[in-house]
């Protein structure tokens, strides 16, 4: 089974059409030829199909063969169908392809696959092909590593179909216009569009680069008389705490048209999610949150001229959902997408269509969302593999409700509800701010919380009921001290996970530097994306002076950075640089540990954690001290959603190591040493799996001492003997 394509008449009466029925495969992609006769699909096993729009026959014209995820698009006469197919082992590297459909059809490379060409189409005019390149090669230096990484490596680039046909910029041997040529709209119907024939040998020697400087682009499209796309704003990171305590609105991509005539840039909207070209390329349909205007392709309306600009009144949009077809419709499209995506074509022996049939019944049942969510849990758990989730589109309850938290530990007292500790903020992270120790506040142990916003505490419940809905908002709180009263503000949390995550770390640390008298340096690995990286970072610098090194996964929710983090922990000193006006010699690499590592994991580090684990184990770095680890390592994209919004996940990247095989998923990795850490000890003052990974790099400095930095050589010059 498969999707099919419905041809609808926007003229007419007519009932819709269903072509290709069940021969397509699923359709990521779908595009037209400009005239309408013919469709090109690419499907998620890689396949580009055309499709007769009249007869609905289909036949494939190329196969993409790591899967198929970027569009394809046709030229302006519908002779040319031109896509980018993956080279690099995950997607980050394509190539240009294209084919004649005037011809046999046989796709033609047109660049190599050394970079990562992307979002290819056509000019309006036919004679150029546009596509997005990630070709520039300009690194900046890490802040708080020694470091290069590359970014804003974007530019939308040209090649010329015909070799001989010069750039619509750069030298020409005519010269270039002065002025912007008048328009002249000719009588009847417009002169169709021929493109030239395709010269492919050195097509990616004639590539030239538009005038603009590289960044971050997408959405290319062509325009009449240029191209459109929008630039990224790229304000922030991938977690976004550049702009913590930043007041405003964050800055918005913008849409930038290229004139080919003036052969310059201008931005012609400053604030564009997505948008959409006319069918003559002279107007644009602009997207910004949940506002649609449409205006001119090709230049920023006049502020002036509010006829410029046409608001799409969303406000006439009515429609009405049936919950029990709609999760019926849910039901089977994740079952669909499971049978389509699943990293095994054989569902790993699983007879996936009877579990599909045994579970249908059960949607009759569903009363609510959380029903379908729980149904979904339930029939993806058939496939004993990990990854596989259900997860609705917006969290529960009103978020505007949300409880307000102090980032304190309070105890019931006679006079109110006494502060009995405050947890300490981290100022790197602005999700560990504490509330109470923010300027201003001075609040201390002891202090007792008698008011908030000038409403007495209730001494049963205390402050929680009057900080309902105060999360992220400023709140007076009435604090009393050996009996005299003060008023603050404090701005409450939303949540304390990450404050009292980073309290935990701190303590962490400073037991690794009291048991070990201060030898052994400890960071702590929260997960395997950009969080992890950052918090990996603020420790590792410091940490890897000492003699030793303990690296903590436990709780690792996982992620995808593992290989990043392992080349940071592998490294060895192997040379020291030393300076005249330098209190100590710095390592060589600066920041590669000293001396030994040991891992500590625990059932709770999974997916990039448990391949962490077993990377440490796979290259000999240390010993694994804890217990046996999560055990899923089936890995997901999160590439698809239900109708309603609800994130659905397919196991589809399965991995596999030379010492372990497949034997990590649905067992997790063994310890070296197993030490279990029991609900029991978790508050205890012992950490008992610390003790253990700090007595083992005991024993491995007693064997092999942290690299030291050696003396002065002999002056090469001796003064002569008296």
């Amino acid at each position: 089974m498969g999707h099919a394509l419905e041809v609808h008449s926007l003229t007419s009466a007519e009932q819709p059409r269903r072509i290709a029925s069940g021969a397509l495969g699923r359709v990521l992609h779908l595009a037209s030829d400009p005239v309408g006769t013919r469709a090109a699909t690419i499907s998620h096993d890689g396949a580009i199909r055309l499709v007769d729009v009249e007869s609905g026959r289909s036949r494939t014209s190329a196969r993409r063969p790591r899967g198929g995820q970027a569009p394809s698009s046709f030229s302006p006469d519908g002779r040319y169908l031109l896509w980018s197919q993956p080279t690099g082992l995950e997607g980050d590297l394509h190539q240009l392809r294209i084919a004649d459909l005037s011809g046999d059809g046989a796709p033609v490379a047109l660049t190599s696959g050394k970079y990562h060409d992307h979002s290819p189409v056509f000019s309006a005019d036919g004679k150029f092909i546009v596509f997005l390149s990630d070709r520039t090669f300009d690194p900046s230096y890490d802040t708080h590593e020694f470091g290069l990484s590359f970014s804003g490596s974007t530019r939308p680039w040209l090649i010329p179909l015909s070799a001989r046909e010069p750039a619509p910029f750069g030298p020409s041997a005519d010269g270039w216009r002065i002025s912007k040529p008048e328009e002249s709209r000719p009588e009847g119907e417009p002169v169709p569009v021929t493109c030239p024939d395709l010269d492919a040998e050195g097509a990616e020697e004639r590539i030239v680069p538009f005038g603009v400087p590289s960044g971050d682009y997408r959405g290319l499209r062509a325009a009449k008389g240029g191209m459109l796309w929008v630039r990224k704003a790229k304000e922030t990171g991938e977690l976004g705490s550049r702009r913590a305590g930043v007041l405003g609105d964050p800055a918005t991509d913008t849409l930038e048209h290229w004139s080919f005539a003036e052969r310059r840039v201008t931005t012609v909207a400053d604030k564009v999610d997505s948008y959409a070209v006319s069918g003559d390329g002279e107007r644009v349909v602009l997207r910004h949150k949940d506002t649609v205007t449409v205006q001119a392709a090709d230049k920023k309306p006049p502020e002036d001229d509010d006829a410029a600009v046409v608001t799409v009144d969303l406000a006439r949009l009515r429609f009405d959902v049936d919950p029990a077809a709609e999760w019926r419709q849910m039901f089977e499209e994740n079952a669909r997408l499971m049978r389509d995506h699943f990293w095994r074509a054989d569902m790993d022996g699983v007879d996936w269509d009877a579990v599909t049939e045994r579970w249908r019944p059960v949607v009759e049942s569903l009363r609510t969302h959380e029903d379908l969510i729980d149904l979904l849990w339930e029939v993806g758990a058939e496939l004993n593999t990990s990854h596989a989730y259900a997860s609705p589109p917006t969290p529960p309850g009103d978020q505007d409700r949300r409880l307000g938290l102090l980032g304190a530990d309070l105890a019931r007292a006679e006079d109110g509800w006494r502060i009995e500790r405050i947890l300490p903020g981290e100022s790197s992270d602005p999700d560990a701010r504490s509330p109470l120790r923010a300027a201003g506040v001075d609040a201390r142990p002891g202090d007792v919380v008698v008011a908030v916003d000038g409403v007495p505490v209730d001494e049963a419940f205390g402050p929680g009921p009057l900080l309902v809905g105060a999360a992220d908002k400023p709140v007076e709180l009435t604090l009393r001290r050996d009996g005299e009263d003060r008023r603050v503000v404090v701005v409450p949390l939303a949540s304390e996970e990450t404050l009292r995550y980073q309290d935990w770390v701190r303590s962490r640390r400073e037991y690794v530097r009291e048991h070990s008298g201060g030898r052994l340096g400890y960071v702590h690995v929260p997960d395997m994306v950009a969080s992890g990286w950052a918090q990996l970072h603020r420790d590792l610098r410091h940490a890897a002076r000492a003699e030793g090194l303990v690296v903590d996964v436990r709780y690792n929710r996982g992620g995808h950075t593992s290989q990043l983090v392992l080349s940071r922990l592998v490294a060895k000193v192997i040379g020291w640089d030393r300076g005249r006006h330098y209190a100590s010699p710095v390592p060589y690499p600066s920041q590669a540990p000293r001396g030994p590592v040991v891992l500590v994991a625990n059932e709770d580090a999974g997916s990039d954690g448990d391949i962490i684990t077993a990377a440490v184990q796979e290259t000999g770095l240390g010993p694994v001290v804890g217990t046996r680890t999560w055990g899923g390592v089936v890995g997901i994209d999160g590439r698809f959603s239900l109708v309603d919004g609800t994130e659905v996940t397919q196991p589809r990247y399965a991995f596999t190591f030379n010492g372990k095989g497949w034997g990590v998923e649905n067992h997790g990795v063994d310890p070296d040493i197993e030490v279990v850490h029991s609900p029991a000890d978790f508050f205890a003052a012992e950490d008992k799996q610390l003790d253990r990974a700090i007595a083992e790099a005991f024993a491995a400095l007693s064997r092999r001492p942290a690299a030291e930095a050696p003396g002065l050589p002999e002056p090469k010059v001796r003064p002569p003997r008296q």
